[in-house]
């Protein structure tokens, strides 16, 4: 096998295009870090150094946690019928390809934290951040809530740049964090969304193998309903992120394009779960794919312009 050829195999296996979904509310974070003076009004500084970090600290982390969850659920793709072509289950990649990869790609997150030194909880923190990502695999094996897990594993990029970003005022002023927790629980909320109404393609599968979801412990119908609430709240917390933010100190700069995004977004997660029906669930993955990457741009592109035009 060329190197190219498994280069592709790997970023095929980790859907390395889907870094769409978490990447757009890190780089928000950053703008808003950048644009926002803090609670004792001090800016900070724009450095292209810092941009590059959060990419290869995104890309990195993402990456080893994607092939970590491959090599761990590797058995339990062989036996299910809608992953049992994927990379390791098929034997296109092997388990030693995957692993070497995993080891690279943690080295790129740990690497991209020096990025930000003299700040140095980016690097302190690297691997509690990395325990949280990889545990993420093994939920499904004793949690119906594994969906929250992820939401929280993907919650972590917005405040990670943020603390990259302001460490010193998160140290000084605790409260300074709570633009970035506010914009993470709707990550959180969002990402557990969609990760319910994706797992109930493997509802049979997973009751079958005593595997822990949503849908597996209270049905299709159900996990629908709950992943709508949890869209709802989604919207409720990008609503609360400037009131929360002014309510401590710290006035983010967002105006009408803000709102726009905001209206946008509940107009996108409406029709995603209009896509999907307790008894139709061959739309998923237009639901899954196409709409939740539109929705991270959307709030992404609006909400900077706006930051960065206020």
């Amino acid at each position: 096998m060329s190197l190219f050829t498994k280069t592709r195999d790997l970023l095929e296996m980790i859907r390395f295009s889907h870094t769409v979904f978490a990447l757009p509310f890190a780089l928000l974070a950053a703008v808003m870090a950048w644009t926002s003076p803090g609670i004792r009004h001090d800016q900070i500084a724009f450095n292209p150094w810092h941009l590059v970090g959060i990419l290869i600290c995104m890309v990195g982390a993402r990456s080893a946690a994607m092939a970590f969850n491959r090599l761990v659920d590797r058995q339990i793709d062989t036996h299910n019928p809608r992953t049992a072509q994927r990379h390791l289950p098929a034997g296109k990649l092997s388990v030693t390809s995957v692993v070497l990869f995993l080891l690279i790609t943690t080295a790129i997150f740990i690497s991209g934290t020096l990025l930000f030194l003299p700040n140095w909880l980016p690097l302190a923190l690297a691997i509690p951040v990395l325990i949280i990502l990889l545990g993420y695999s093994y939920t499904k094996r004793f949690t119906s809530l594994a969906h929250f897990w992820l939401g929280l594993s993907l919650m972590l990029a917005p405040i990670a740049v943020w603390i990259a970003l302001r460490g010193e005022f998160v140290l000084d002023e605790p409260k300074d964090l709570v633009p970035a927790i506010v914009l993470g629980l709707a990550v959180m909320l969002w990402v557990a969304g969609f990760d319910m109404i994706y797992a109930c393609q493997d509802y049979e599968f997973d009751r079958g193998a005593g595997l822990r979801s949503i849908p597996a412990t209270f049905g299709v119908a159900a996990s629908l309903r709950i992943a709508a609430i949890c869209h709802l709240m989604m919207v409720v917390m990008l609503i609360a992120l400037p009131f929360a933010s002014r309510s401590v100190g710290i006035e983010l700069n967002l105006g009408w394009l803000y709102w726009l995004a905001v209206t946008f977004v509940a107009i996108l997660l409406t029709y995603e779960h209009a896509l999907v029906r307790p008894n139709d669930l061959t739309r998923v993955n237009q639901a899954f794919f196409n709409v939740n990457a539109i929705v991270s741009f959307v709030l992404f592109i609006l909400g900077s312009i706006d930051l960065i035009w206020n």
